[in-house]
């Protein structure tokens, strides 16, 4: 797929660390222009600018907190005017509950802001842009593409405070993608990618318990790593994806139902 998004321009949520950044920096790698996004500027995101840069291709920096609801529309404004339109927009961020300032507050509070941040934001921009992309493709532009990440345990559940807030929030979006996906066709096609146990900056300092928690969930083996949720959305985002729409794909190394085998 060398170079399968030539002249996209692609919009990725959440992109100053892990996940986002391996999406932003794969389909940088494949031929789009990329903007990124954070919450306010850092090293951090200046760090992925350099990174996508270095490809060759145009890229940009925008600021946002999806916390907040006058933000979106004006976000969405500016992302597509920056290099005339948007081919592939995903929607990474999300908000963090299990590091930081959220990981001590009670469970009401972190669930507001998950809905806030995750599904409300996902819902907003999705359909604020998914409109712009459809009005464009009844022109005849073709080939725009809407990319959720939802949670490959929100179908089956997981046991726990954690488990609860992720499956209610991540099942909302993998809900919302298949009805998106309805709305916007057949001029926008509209997926979600649903990781599983993906090695970001809480799994990379987690307990043993939870590291082999982690591995042993998976047929693999392995923890996931954040360029297996980029190859994925990579090729979503293409055009060999052209016949996939409305479809949540787990990326979880084979989930391993059965323990005991």
């Amino acid at each position: 797929m060398s170079n399968s998004l030539h002249n996209k321009t692609a919009v990725v949520t959440g992109s100053s660390s892990g996940i986002g950044r391996a999406i932003a920096v794969a389909l940088a790698k494949q031929g789009a222009n990329v903007a990124l996004h954070g919450r306010a500027p850092s090293d951090r995101i200046a760090s992925v600018a350099a990174e996508v840069a270095a490809t060759g291709v145009k890229t940009t920096n925008l600021f946002a907190d999806f916390a907040t609801i006058e933000s979106w529309e004006g976000f969405v404004s500016e992302a597509w005017d920056w290099n005339d339109g948007v081919d592939i927009w995903i929607n990474n961020a999300g908000g963090d509950v299990l590091t930081g300032q959220w990981k001590d507050q009670g469970l009401e509070q972190k669930l507001d802001y998950l809905f806030e941040v995750d599904v409300k934001a996902t819902l907003m921009l999705s359909r604020a842009i998914g409109s712009k992309m459809a009005e464009r493709e009844s022109s005849g532009n073709g080939g725009s593409s809407i990319i959720n990440i939802g949670w490959d345990q929100a179908a089956q559940g997981m046991a726990g405070e954690s488990g609860e807030l992720f499956a209610t929030t991540k099942g909302a979006i993998m809900a919302m993608t298949k009805s998106l996906a309805q709305s916007l066709a057949p001029e926008v096609r509209v997926n979600c990618i649903a990781p599983g146990w993906i090695q970001t900056q809480w799994g990379e300092t987690a307990s043993d318990a939870w590291q082999a928690r982690a591995t042993g969930d998976a047929l693999m083996g392995r923890w996931g790593q954040p360029e297996d949720i980029a190859a994925a959305a990579v090729f979503l985002a293409s055009d060999s994806a052209s016949f996939v729409s409305g479809q949540v794909l787990p990326v979880n190394g084979g989930f391993r139902f059965n323990k005991e085998d």
